[in-house]
């Protein structure tokens, strides 16, 4: 898996600060913004933890993340789509040609020799009929590629590898990670999250430094998970 920061909003906190106080002050953003050179980094951070301890999470809207990400699987962006408040582009199985294409084995299946044999056979077994499948639409000189392409993808299992640009604002990034970091969320979207998360920490320690999981936010396990070893109770 690989994911990095394509770009950011461009000083993120000054943007922040304008955006917050414009929802008390005759001045208008602009001119807001502009006074921000004069704005130490100390009052801007203690602007910002301010706004986050009084739950003024909206200004953090004007501030978006975009990010390429790689190897991962379908099962997994399957789950990203769902953060609806999120612009994405995603390699299309329609337009790219899926001929051996990749594919991303569970932990737990490549930790079990038996299971790893009968998952790569299962793939194996899959790439054979897709190509099958394939030569007999291409008899068919009617059928262009992307047609063809179409149709056979729906042989091609939820492990295929995929690449996505996903674009997100602060607020809905707190609201990622709050589900996706937690223990009981499935290992992969897991391990996108926490790589997502080092860039943003980096980026805007001030806001993303305090966040993370829905048990650390609330000191407790919201989903009553017994078994969770951060809030038990």
């Amino acid at each position: 898996m690989n994911v990095e920061l394509l770009s950011y909003t461009q000083r993120p906190k000054e943007v922040i600060y304008a955006a917050a106080r414009q929802c008390y002050s005759k001045l208008g953003a602009f001119e807001i913004y502009g006074q921000t050179k004069k704005v130490s980094s100390a009052k801007l951070k203690e602007f910002i933890t301010h706004l986050m301890q009084r739950g003024h999470e909206s200004p953090l809207e004007h501030v978006n993340f975009t990010f390429a990400i790689e190897g991962v699987s379908r099962v997994c962006t399957h789950q990203l789509v769902r953060h609806r408040i999120a612009s994405y582009s995603q390699q299309s199985q329609r337009y790219v040609s899926m001929e051996n294409f990749g594919f991303i084995t569970p932990p737990l299946i490549a930790k079990n020799k038996e299971a790893k044999v009968k998952f790569d056979a299962a793939i194996k077994d899959i790439l054979k009929h897709c190509d099958a499948l394939k030569k007999i639409l291409e008899e068919d000189h009617k059928l262009n590629r992307e047609k063809i392409n179409e149709d056979v993808r729906f042989l091609l299992p939820g492990a295929c590898d995929t690449k996505i640009v996903v674009t997100m604002n602060t607020r809905e990034l707190i609201h990622f990670f709050a589900e996706r970091l937690c223990l009981r969320a499935q290992w992969e979207i897991r391990e996108l999250a926490g790589k997502m998360y080092v860039h943003c920490r980096k980026v805007l320690p001030e806001v993303f430094t305090s966040v993370g999981p829905k048990c650390k936010l609330h000191k407790l396990c919201p989903e009553h998970n017994e078994s969770c070893p951060l809030f038990p109770k």
